[in-house]
């Protein structure tokens, strides 16, 4: 006898979930903190200089050269130092500083209201440098200094978490707080013009802003990732060393400022002791086995070569032979913070783009021409001849490592993460 047929029901085929809905290139852009400070600062590293570039080429009498209604060097340090490497920091500052106190990430968003007023700001500021009207230029600065506390405020509780640890979180944002009192100084020579208050914004923008940070980011941040990609590495990273560096940078520049910047040098060598003692123990040499590392590595050892000239050329100022020039600032600028920031943002991008951590044939053929310029800047102040034709190549040589850097980057921050996940 025939079983009978038992009717089945029959399942439809289920739906696939729906897709996330696609996401506008703003709303990539602001989906982490870094990816618009980070934008901001690859395209100012191209437009604030390529004016100082073609300055530098009109000194070799092979063109004409742009007009300023400020003494060019002015700007030029003025936008490097507020206009440019800031970016990078806020950027940096606000992904990295949370985790440093156990905190959650910052949302992108936070990060909207200071970008659009720094960004703002710096556009109204560039306008009235080709206008010339100092109400401009001091309304672009008062822009700037705007976006700076908006950003300061918001690290501000996580700098200082209560039961957390401040040396480098709270050493970082006191030179946050510095420069803000030298944007104050620029906006006061926007406006009645007194040189003195652009020699404190200068000062304050190298010695007690740029200086500290960098070092705060090398000490917490070297030697970590240092562990993670060399086997059987052992950390060094005392307090000491980071008091010593900043406590240095901090009396160069208050000397500076009292004009008896030529009585820095015992800071400046023990400064650059330090560094050096630093590199060693980070084992620069075991560096060169991951080339992202070896970035980072490299840009370090810049900074007690930079020491060393400073202290150098103080100990010659007060023997009355005046030698090295802006030797110095431009090893502590080019050599420390322009290669830094190169390491340092190219590894930050990768790993919250969710690409590999690996510097390919380009990145590291940039990264050593970036070297390469800041050794050309250095020997223009070095070298007893050629220094017009020595800077105009830097200034080129600067356009021909950040231009291709920044057709690389520019599309990662409004690209959504490889790896599927937010931010």
């Amino acid at each position: 006898m025939e079983k009978p047929i038992q009717l089945q029901s029959i399942r439809r085929p289920t739906a696939p979930p729906p897709a996330d809905p696609p996401l506008s290139r703003l709303a990539i852009l602001f989906a982490a903190p870094h990816r618009p400070m980070f934008l901001a600062g690859v395209v100012q590293m191209i437009l604030a200089f390529a004016p100082w570039a073609w300055e530098l080429l009109a000194r070799t009498g092979l063109t004409s050269g742009p007009v300023w209604p400020w003494p060019p060097a002015w700007v030029h340090g003025l936008w490097a130092a507020y206009g440019t490497f800031p970016f990078f920091i806020f950027g940096f500052l606000m992904t990295a500083m949370p985790r440093w106190q156990g905190l959650p990430d910052t949302p992108g968003s936070a990060a909207r209201r200071p970008w659009l007023l720094l960004c703002g700001g710096w556009l109204i500021f560039d306008a009235g440098l080709l206008v010339a009207l100092p109400a401009v230029l001091a309304t672009g600065l008062a822009l700037v200094l705007t976006g700076w506390v908006l950003a300061a405020r918001l690290l501000f509780p996580v700098a200082f978490k209560p039961g957390a640890p401040r040396l480098h979180p709270g050493t970082a944002w006191c030179a946050l707080g510095a420069g803000g009192l030298g944007l104050v100084a620029w906006i006061v020579f926007a406006v009645d013009g007194a040189p003195l208050a652009a020699r404190i914004g200068l000062t304050i923008g190298v010695w007690w802003l740029l200086a500290p940070i960098f070092m705060v980011v090398s000490h917490r941040m070297i030697p970590f990732f240092s562990s993670s990609a060399l086997p059987r590495y052992e950390v060094v990273r005392p307090d000491w060393t980071l008091r010593v560096l900043v406590g240095a940078s901090f009396a160069h520049g208050a000397l500076a400022m009292a004009d008896v910047g030529a009585w820095a040098w015992p800071a400046d060598l023990l400064a650059a002791g330090t560094a050096f003692w630093l590199s060693w123990r980070w084992q620069l040499r075991r560096s060169f086995e991951v080339r992202l590392l070896a970035m980072l590595h490299l840009g370090f050892l810049w900074l007690g070569v930079a020491w060393l000239l400073s202290g150098v050329q103080s100990l010659l100022h007060l023997a009355g032979i005046e030698a090295l020039g802006l030797a110095p600032l431009h090893a502590l600028a080019v050599g420390y913070f322009a290669t830094m920031t190169l390491a340092m943002a190219s590894r930050v991008t990768l790993g919250h783009s969710g690409r590999p951590l690996v510097a390919d044939r380009l990145t590291w053929l940039l990264a050593l021409g970036l070297h390469a310029v800041a050794t050309v800047r250095v020997l223009a102040d070095l070298l007893p001849v050629g220094q017009p034709v020595l800077l105009a190549i830097a200034g080129l040589g600067w356009l021909a490592v950040f231009i291709p850097w920044a057709v690389r980057l520019v599309p990662l921050y409004l690209t959504r993460r490889a790896d599927g996940k937010p931010g």
